[in-house]
């Protein structure tokens, strides 16, 4: 695993750099989530054989640094991704985001501009008001969720049978996701949505079948946006269907 100090955080960033040719793609992963839990399987995957791929832990999460001074912001979890595509010095690179992450992909793409090639998000949040989660955590004061609020909902997931989040989530800074979950409540400005049209790169959504209907399947397209699936799997595909998500990310960055 290697690090990026990050000097608007005074913090490290953490993350895989898988070792490839070609257009790097870099995974962003939800709240509550964890580049380096998440998308291994994914990687791995034939249908990504021998590119390079850097997972990241987005600051607060994972095996990355929790700065208690940081915003956690969609904006500002964006400009970590930008100062690591300069770090890493390469030509254009694709960028992967789900959920949350989608929300951070499309923030950063529009600051590093032509630097992207593809854009692909999986279900991302894409309009102010956030999601089931995001909602429940941004109802809270930040000093409940962090006292009692945090624990409460990992348990409550493990006992639905989401352990994986769970788990992955008690791994996470609390003040890090609740900040993180206010963020997306508020929206961008402009909104994703907004931001995600005006970009004249090529771009995807993937969603699990699972979670269909959905009316952006039918929108998203009209607006220049690729529609893709991912069979046998809803919103947590990574986890649910490793190799489907893989196929679908190649597919967008052919």
């Amino acid at each position: 695993m290697k690090s990026l100090f990050i000097e608007q955080a005074n913090a490290h960033l953490r993350y895989h750099d898988l070792a490839g040719a070609g257009t790097p793609c870099i995974f962003i992963h939800g709240l509550g989530c964890a580049a380096s839990c998440d998308y291994p399987q994914v990687a791995s995957d034939p249908a990504l054989a021998g590119r390079r791929m850097l997972l990241v832990d987005l600051l607060g999460s994972g095996f990355s640094d929790r700065p208690d001074g940081f915003s956690y912001s969609i904006r500002d979890q964006a400009r970590t991704i930008v100062a690591l595509v300069e770090h890493i010095g390469v030509g254009p690179v694709d960028i992967f985001g789900h959920s949350m992450g989608g929300a951070i992909a499309i923030e950063a793409a529009r600051l590093l501009g032509d630097q992207v090639q593809h854009l692909v998000l999986s279900e991302p949040n894409l309009d102010a008001g956030g999601g089931y989660y995001s909602r429940k955590i941004a109802e809270m004061a930040e000093v409940d969720y962090v006292a009692k609020g945090h624990n409460d909902l990992a348990e409550a997931s493990r006992l639905d049978g989401s352990g994986i989040w769970a788990a992955s989530l008690l791994a996470s800074a609390p003040f890090a996701v609740h900040r993180g979950a206010v963020s997306l409540v508020a929206g961008g400005n402009p909104e994703w949505r907004e931001m995600l049209y005006a970009m004249p790169v090529s771009k995807s959504v993937i969603f699990g079948s699972q979670s269909l209907p959905d009316n952006d399947t039918e929108e998203l397209p009209l607006n220049g946006v690729h529609v893709g699936v991912v069979p046998d799997a809803g919103h947590m595909m990574a986890w649910e269907n490793p190799s489907g998500l893989a196929h679908a990310i190649r597919e967008a960055t052919l």
